[in-house]
């Protein structure tokens, strides 16, 4: 039975957009399939990892409606190496999916489509806001990398989503640092906290466009929706807690300087060169008029940088890893930053003059 023909790029895209949570091992081997779908003139595409799903469509020529499930990492490769200017037909005989260009022949195993397990989407969706598809990857991109990695206190494996009046709010932190950052929405909003997990976010970022296209967000209270251009994902929520991270966000520090990013991340990365694999600290001594960068490792050797910065405050000598400074350096985009300082004991505060809803805290680190 015919499925599709056309340009290798018609079908690559939509693939690639749906297959990146597809896992390569599974307890499920179906897990590790698309889902394709043929009703009228348009073929879907589908993947879920049981926790979020992604769908998209393409157009097709009309004929019989089918489904059926096939390799998705196989089909991805098959089509990469394909021509791009190849056209590609997909048919489904005998339990085999045929996928045919030019003189190029593959044939794949396929398991039945009543067998895969969709995600049933919520009957919940209460609450929902649009933005641009852009205003939301920046958001997004401010925040994430502060997510935990697989840490027991599994609801810091993602990011907090509040979304509260004319406001949405993200938060993402490890328990050594906290970012934290606010987009205006056009709708009045009743206030609503969810967690979203790590991957779900990651996917997304990748998925977004930067462009002024509107992406759609709704909210159930056990699962998230996010609808953009011909893309739907619905990902299951976390459960649990998350910190008051309104008490982490530090108050009323005296001791504040600004400096240059490109320069601070330059004198940074310099110095991390020098640091241990495991131990990543680095010495900050701030002073009248400089900033003071120092490491060294178990082989006594040293690295020693040092700033210029308008500051006549404390002297305060304090220690931070040194990777949690460059995260948020390479991710924010203004070009120049502000840093508050409590004490040598105390967290440090990150901002940035051209996002005052931007904040970042680090916690400090012994040298």
């Amino acid at each position: 039975m015919h499925l599709v023909t056309a340009e290798r790029d018609a079908l690559l895209k939509p693939i690639q957009t749906v297959s990146g949570i597809v896992e390569r091992r599974h307890t499920l081997p179906i897990l590790s399939n698309l889902l394709l779908t043929k009703r009228g003139d348009e073929l879907s595409f589908l993947a879920t990892d049981i926790e979020v799903q992604i769908s998209t469509k393409a157009a097709c020529e009309a004929g019989q409606d089918a489904a059926t499930t096939v390799a998705a990492r196989k089909l991805l490769d098959i089509l990469r190496a394909l021509p791009g200017n190849a056209t590609v037909s997909l048919e489904l005989a005998n339990k085999k999916l045929a996928i045919k260009a030019g003189r190029s022949r593959f044939s794949l195993q396929t398991l039945a489509a009543e067998d895969f397990p969709t995600v049933s989407q919520s009957a919940e969706f209460k609450t929902g806001f649009t933005v641009s598809q852009k205003d939301l990857k920046a958001l997004l991109a401010l925040v994430q990398y502060a997510m935990a990695q697989q840490d027991i206190r599994y609801y810091l494996n993602g990011l907090l989503l509040i979304v509260d009046k004319g406001q949405a709010r993200v938060v993402a932190t490890d328990g050594h640092r906290l970012a934290f950052a606010a987009l205006a929405v056009a709708t009045d909003l009743e206030r609503q906290e969810v967690i979203i997990p790590r991957k779900t976010v990651i996917e997304l970022e990748r998925l977004l466009e930067d462009g002024d296209e509107p992406i759609r967000i709704d909210l159930a209270p056990t699962q998230v929706r996010f609808q953009f251009g011909n893309v739907e994902l619905v990902s299951k929520l976390v459960e649990g807690k998350f910190p008051d991270y309104q008490r982490v966000i530090p108050q009323g520090y005296k001791n504040q300087f600004s400096i240059a990013r490109e320069e601070l991340i330059g004198c940074l990365q310099r110095a991390a060169i020098l640091t241990n694999e495991k131990f990543k600290g680095v010495r900050c001594v701030v002073g009248d008029g400089s900033l003071k960068i120092s490491c060294t490792n178990t082989d006594q050797e040293e690295a020693q940088e040092e700033a210029e910065i308008a500051y006549s405050g404390d002297t305060i000598d304090i220690g931070f890893n040194v990777t949690y400074l460059i995260d948020v350096l390479t991710h924010v985009r203004s070009e120049t930053v502000n840093i508050a300082l409590g004490d040598a004991n105390s967290s440090a505060l990150i901002t940035t003059p051209d996002n005052p809803e931007f904040k970042y805290v680090v916690m400090p680190m012994r040298i």
